[in-house]
């Protein structure tokens, strides 16, 4: 799993100082969540996170952004509580979820958002 920057953001992501529409520059569907250190339920996401970004290796990225470190883009998606869980698939808006989702909620997102088996 990668932390994305303002830089790595825009490179991979959404380049949003370059276009008004939105358009997804990323290879692979991806998720991308939205954390802090010092916040409880984020760190019982990361190992889940960790885990899907193995065993869906090759079909999606899993990206982690922190709110604290990152704030312009926390603040771009309106990021109000922690974690956020941004599903982003390859063509198509993106959809965001809140809060310690389980495992099986994030393989049903990977299905149903990002169309991935």
């Amino acid at each position: 799993m990668e932390n994305l920057t303002k830089e790595t953001f825009k490179t991979k992501i959404f380049d949003y100082e370059a276009k008004k529409e939105w358009e997804y520059s990323g290879d692979l569907p991806c998720i991308i969540d939205f954390y802090a250190d010092w916040c409880g339920p984020c760190r019982m996401v990361s190992p889940v996170l960790e885990e899907l970004s193995k065993e869906y290796a090759g079909k999606i990225t899993v990206y982690k952004l922190d709110t604290d470190k990152q704030q312009e883009l926390a603040g771009m998606f309106g990021i109000s509580s922690i974690p956020s869980i941004l599903f982003i698939p390859k063509t198509g808006k993106p959809q965001m979820a809140v809060g310690a989702l389980p495992k099986e909620s994030f393989v049903k997102g990977i299905k149903e958002i990002l169309g991935v088996e």
